[in-house]
C-alpha cells in the first residue's frame, strides 16, 4: 500500500479515518475497518463524500467488491445522505440500518421532503443532492446487540437513543473502540488544546431527549472502550473526562433550555445561551481566540442544538 491521499489517515488496528469533505475539512468523517481482506464503512457522509470514500478504498489496496457492509449509524443525512449512491458501487456490501430508519433508505421521498422543508431546494441540493434509495433486498436491520463479523472480526451493534431514535453504536473490540455516531457528542480537532480534545453533545432536532441521551453515554462506557471514533470528528481518548463533560453539557444545555421555556423569543434566548455556556467552556479548556473566531468552529452546531431543545421543549 502506498502513502495515504491527505484525506484518508490510520487510526490503527485496521481503521481508517476519511474526511467526508462536508462543508468544511475536519468536520464529518467516514470511517473503514479492514480485516482480513474485508472492509466495512462507518457512516458515508453526503453523496458529495462519495468519491472521497471510494478512493479511499482504491488507497488501501481495496476493490469495491471487497466491502461487505455499510454500517449507518444513524440516517441523518450528513452521516447517511451518500449510501444510495455509494451502494451502487460496492456490489456485494449490505446496508445496515435501525429499524426505524430502514423505510426511509429504501424510499427516501419523505427524508427529502422533509429535507426541503427546512432547507428549502436550492440548498438541500447543495448539501445534500438527491438521495438514492437502496433496494430494501441489500438493507440489513440488526436487532439490539446483534453481532456481525467481517473477516475474523467481531462488531456488535447496540441502539443509543438520545439523540435520535434511529441510532446504533458500533462496538469493535479489535480497535478497543466504539464508533459512535453522534452519541458520544462533537469534538472537532481545531478546538483542541494542552489539556486534549474539547466535546459537546449533539441535541439537533427531532429526537433530543436528555435522560437517554445520558444512558447512551453510560452504554457506550459499559463496553471498555480505549478509544471512541466519532463522526464529527473521529478518534478521540481519555474518555471517562470525556463522558463527564458530556453528562455536565447536557444537563446544561437543558438548564438553559428550561430558563427561557416561557419566553417570547425562544429560540433566540435558547441560541444566545447555548453560544456563551460553550464559549466559556472552550475558553476555559485553554483555546485562545476571540467569540468571533470561536463560533467559526462551533456556531453551526449551536443552531442547530438549539433548534433541538427547542423542540424538545415543544414536546414535554
Amino acid at each position: 500500500m502506498s502513502a495515504l491521499p491527505a484525506h484518508v489517515a490510520a487510526q490503527g488496528a485496521g481503521v481508517y479515518s476519511v474526511d467526508a469533505h462536508y462543508l468544511r475539512p475536519g468536520l464529518a468523517a467516514s470511517h473503514v475497518i479492514v480485516e482480513d481482506g474485508a472492509a466495512a464503512f462507518v457512516d458515508t457522509g453526503t453523496n458529495y463524500s462519495v468519491p472521497f470514500l471510494l478512493s479511499a478504498i482504491e488507497a488501501l489496496g481495496l476493490e469495491p467488491e471487497q466491502v461487505e457492509y455499510v454500517l449507518l449509524t444513524h440516517i441523518h443525512l450528513d452521516h447517511a445522505g451518500g449510501a444510495g449512491l455509494l451502494m451502487r458501487s460496492l456490489p456485494n456490501a449490505r446496508c445496515v440500518v435501525h429499524p426505524r430508519g430502514s423505510r426511509h433508505m429504501a424510499d427516501p421521498s419523505k427524508l427529502m421532503a422533509g429535507t426541503r422543508a427546512v432547507y428549502g431546494e436550492k440548498r438541500t441540493e447543495r448539501l445534500y443532492g438527491e438521495i438514492l434509495p437502496i433496494d430494501e433486498s441489500r438493507l440489513m436491520v440488526p436487532d439490539d446487540g446483534t453481532e456481525i463479523t467481517l473477516g475474523s472480526r467481531r462488531l456488535e451493534l447496540f441502539y443509543t437513543e438520545g439523540h435520535a431514535r434511529h441510532h446504533y453504536c458500533v462496538h469493535d473490540p479489535e480497535s478497543r473502540g466504539v464508533f459512535t455516531g453522534d452519541s458520544f457528542g462533537v469534538s472537532y480537532r481545531a478546538l483542541d488544546t494542552a489539556a486534549g480534545p474539547f466535546v459537546f453533545p449533539s441535541t439537533t432536532p427531532v429526537h433530543f431527549d436528555p435522560e437517554p441521551a445520558h444512558a447512551a453515554i453510560e452504554a457506550i462506557l459499559s463496553r471498555g472502550p480505549e478509544h471512541v471514533y466519532l463522526t464529527h470528528y473521529s478518534r478521540v481518548d481519555d474518555l471517562e473526562r470525556l463522558a463527564n463533560d458530556l453528562h455536565e453539557c447536557i444537563d446544561g444545555f437543558v438548564s438553559i433550555a428550561e430558563a427561557h421555556r416561557a419566553a417570547d423569543n425562544r429560540l433566540e434566548r435558547i441560541r444566545s445561551g447555548v453560544f456563551e455556556f460553550l464559549a466559556e467552556r472552550i475558553e476555559a479548556h485553554g483555546f485562545e481566540a476571540d467569540r468571533e473566531t470561536i463560533g467559526t468552529h462551533i456556531d453551526a452546531d449551536v443552531e442547530l442544538n438549539a433548534q433541538g431543545l427547542d423542540v424538545w421543549l415543544s414536546s414535554r
